[in-house]
């Protein structure tokens, strides 16, 4: 592990999402930018005195000497340090599950791209709330035509915590998520606002295309954007409106999508994960939970617990986990990956940094609609 030290918590969600299935075992890592801080952190999770580093150069440099050195690094450090570390462990042939955004900058998420193709090695990012299973669910609905053709999607992550100037007072995170030299050219984009793009796109499976944005400071004194307000264009037509805040007073976390269609519209909410709300047209309304036999393979395949036993945040970060495990081991055994295996990658990492600067594009010019696409296929390896 790259980050996620003293007082993180998304930290120890990775550790915790790590461990979950038995699949990882934490043996070597660097948790701090002061060394001993680093190295007495380490310690705190029994990792062997020789593997407790005091930076990522030390691990890079030292890890490949050993038979049994690492083979996946998880990477939760603040998102401009995010290319460097991602750029080194790939050159050393260690796989990658990376925090979101993948970088602050487009040009080193392309480079990512090419270097994790050239390698073939697999790169995760933890776009977490895919793997809820009634997310999963929503997508397999839509691909099925339950909805019809998609026409109209609202997403918003809408959160409370940096309501009040938190940086002002010290607060570690918040200081690092509204400083843009690290954060990045949005605040809020880059930290919610793609975990908003790639939830959409993953569940309607399509691309947005161009956006037209207005980013706002609501807190007085913030030096960044903390609100954001985005209309979308999707790739078949349909529209989209985006609603991003990390100062959404009395907000919680404030994570919901809705899909319209043209036959029923379906409704998730991140803070009542295990149900998954169907509208159709011409009946009533229902509801599907959890864990039931009548869910798709790839939602049964994300649960662990029988109905009416309620599942979570923690489980569903695990998911993004166990499935790049899956990855690696079939990449190792030259099978291909199971469909259902869908974490997100590289590519939408990519596509996430692609958003944030399309976004911003737009908000400089006044709102104006801006191309946000980017084709892939195209970037070949360098």
């Amino acid at each position: 592990m790259v980050g996620g030290g003293p007082g993180s918590n998304i930290g120890e969600t990775h550790r915790r999402a790590a461990g979950f299935d038995g699949r990882y075992a934490l043996v070597a890592g660097v948790f701090a930018t002061d060394a001993k801080r680093s190295r007495d952190f380490a310690a705190s999770l029994d990792i062997a005195p020789e593997r407790r580093y005091g930076s990522w150069e030390e691990m890079a440099e030292r890890e490949p000497d050993r038979k049994d050195g690492i083979e996946v690094v998880a990477i939760m450090t603040p998102n401009a340090s995010h290319h460097p570390i991602a750029r080194a462990f790939l050159e050393l042939g260690v796989d990658v599950i990376c925090d979101k955004p993948l970088t602050t900058e487009l040009e080193d998420a392309v480079d990512l791209l090419r270097l994790a193709r050239r390698t073939r090695l697999v790169f995760a990012v933890t776009y977490n709330y895919t793997g809820y299973p009634m997310v999963r669910q929503a997508r397999e609905m839509i691909r099925s035509g339950d909805l019809g053709a998609v026409r109209l999607v609202q997403v918003e992550h809408a959160s409370g915590w940096a309501s009040t100037l938190l940086e002002a007072s010290g607060h570690k995170q918040a200081a690092w998520r509204t400083t843009p030299s690290i954060a990045g050219k949005s605040a809020v984009v880059g930290d919610i606002g793609t975990h908003a793009h790639h939830l959409a796109r993953f569940i309607t499976g399509l691309e947005v295309t161009h956006v037209s944005a207005e980013l706002s400071t609501l807190v007085l004194g913030r030096k960044a954007d903390d609100n954001a307000h985005v209309k979308l264009r999707l790739a078949n037509g349909a529209r989209g409106l985006m609603w991003v805040s990390m100062a959404a007073t009395g907000n919680l976390h404030g994570q919901r999508i809705r899909v319209f269609g043209e036959k029923a519209s379906l409704e998730w909410i991140q803070e009542q994960p295990e149900q998954l709300v169907l509208r159709p047209v011409d009946g009533p309304h229902r509801v599907l939970s959890r864990g039931c036999g009548y869910l798709s393979a790839s939602a049964q395949r994300a649960s662990r617990l029988w109905p009416g036993h309620p599942e979570g945040f923690l489980e569903a970060f695990a998911n993004v986990y166990t499935d790049a495990a899956d990855a690696v081991l079939a990449r190792r055994d030259g099978i291909a990956v199971d469909r259902v295996n869908l974490f997100p990658t590289v590519e939408d990492g990519v596509l996430g940094v692609k958003f944030v600067d399309a976004v911003v594009d737009s908000h400089l010019r006044d709102g104006a609609w801006v191309n946000a696409t980017l084709d892939l296929s195209l970037l070949t390896e360098v």
